[in-house]
């Protein structure tokens, strides 16, 4: 029973955070357009403190966008505040961490063979002081001098993501190592949010409640919200990656999974400054074709290694049913002399069977099975079921990649050895 409300508990928070993240990401994405797209308004606007107005045209009708610089004549009596996609998606993320990798944490969140926990709560307590101390770190620099230049800021920001990212591959299992990172990515720009734009918003419009003129307090609030705002426009993309990451084992459970998600982050980031820089009207093909030549050499950089084909054995000898002498050399077709009871050798046999099938009981079977008996798990795994031969050539492909990855076992409970996951590779290749 726990494990099946489990199940529903990661469904439903799932779909919330995939919502709120479309809301936030949306609206993201459309303010730095709208931002950068502005155009000098004419004298008229300009007197009334329009910076900047832009017209569109949308769903069958136009529409006028006036930005002020800072305050409006008066207030306007409905004022849309965009917050709530932030926060709410940050909240459902931190549900689905609480809900998959911390009640579950001996499956999803340890991998025994980088840091052997003492207990689940250690992990746990280990992973709450990583996100919340990088979070801490950034705040920290963003409000220092270092925030106020772009350059240094960006460099000094890069520079901690990939201490961070190595960080967390040597603490956590592979895939938790890769969420980890969308955590701190999801935690700052909700950090942003929250702690920088939300802050100046309320200073400006409590400035033009009162009918007083904002000061240069004021502007630089608006100012750092402003550039908080452009940070998360670039960790963007780099979060939707890691929102979805754990959908593709080739990427974090590669043998240099950190240094993977470092190249991936960069390849996003970088695409986003090409729409950035187009929006403000400066088209540079170069951000495109970079990241792609990029991708490409990741892709090369990434394939997996051919996979060898288990080694013949000889097949069973079965007792003499005449009086032919079993040990009689027996000629090959090129004329050299071999043992008779070799020759019926194959690269599949009985034996191979058995002791294939004895490593997937003891190693897969445990969670892939009608009715596991791991804890934690009210199914199989995406439905897959290991249990015979005729299983395993039904889901080869699934198999090979998910082994040859290191993707399977998850956290590698079972701990199946690097020469048993040769053979189970080498064995369903050749189903």
């Amino acid at each position: 029973m726990g494990a099946y409300l489990f199940d529903w508990l990661a469904l439903f928070f799932r779909w919330f955070h995939v919502i709120a993240g479309i809301a936030w990401i949306g609206a993201s994405f459309y303010f730095v357009w709208l931002d950068m797209s502005l155009q000098k308004p004419p004298e008229w606007k300009s007197k009334k403190g329009i910076s900047g107005d832009l017209w569109a045209v949308h769903g069958g009708g136009f529409y006028e966008i006036a930005k002020y610089k800072l305050e409006p004549e008066e207030m306007p009596k409905t004022l849309h505040w965009f917050k709530w996609e932030a926060y709410t998606t940050w909240l459902t993320g931190a549900a689905m961490m609480a809900i998959v990798y911390y009640a579950n944490a001996t499956a999803y969140l340890i991998d025994p063979s980088k840091v052997a926990f003492g207990s689940n709560i250690g992990a746990i307590s280990t992973s709450v002081l990583f996100l919340l101390g990088s979070y801490f770190i950034y705040e920290v620099i963003v409000r220092s001098r270092i925030g106020k230049n772009k350059l240094v800021f960006s460099i000094t920001i890069f520079v901690l993501m990939v201490i961070a990212t190595w960080g967390s591959y040597q603490l956590f299992s592979d895939r938790a190592s890769f969420i980890h990172v969308g955590a701190i990515l999801g935690t700052i720009m909700a950090g942003n949010v929250f702690f920088g734009i939300m802050p100046a918003q309320r200073a400006l419009v409590d400035c033009v409640r009162r009918g007083v003129k904002p000061g240069k307090e004021v502007a630089d609030l608006a100012l750092m919200a402003r550039n908080r705002s452009v940070m998360n426009n670039y960790f963007t993309l780099p979060l939707i990656f890691t929102m979805i990451s754990n959908h593709y084992p080739m990427m974090y459970s590669h043998a240099h999974g950190w240094l993977v998600l470092v190249f991936v982050g960069v390849i996003t980031a970088t695409v986003r400054h090409y729409f950035n820089q187009k929006h403000l009207g400066h088209s540079q093909p170069k951000f495109l074709w970079i990241p792609a030549l990029a991708t490409v050499l990741l892709i090369i950089w990434m394939r997996p290694a051919p996979i060898a084909p288990l080694p013949a054995a000889a097949a069973p000898v079965a007792e003499a049913t005449t009086e032919t002498d079993t040990t009689t050399p027996a000629v090959a077709t090129d004329g050299a002399v071999t043992d008779a009871a070799t020759v019926e050798a194959a690269p599949v046999t009985a034996s191979a069977d058995d002791a294939i099938i004895g490593i997937v009981h003891e190693r897969c079977t445990t969670c892939h099975a009608m009715q596991p008996t791991q804890q934690g798990f009210n199914a199989p795994p995406g439905g897959i079921i290991l249990q015979t031969t005729e299983d395993m050539k039904i889901h080869k492909a699934k198999i090979i990649t998910a082994v040859q990855t290191g993707y399977m076992p998850l956290g590698n409970l079972t701990q199946l050895t690097d020469e048993e996951r040769a053979q189970i590779v080498a064995y369903t290749s050749g189903l």
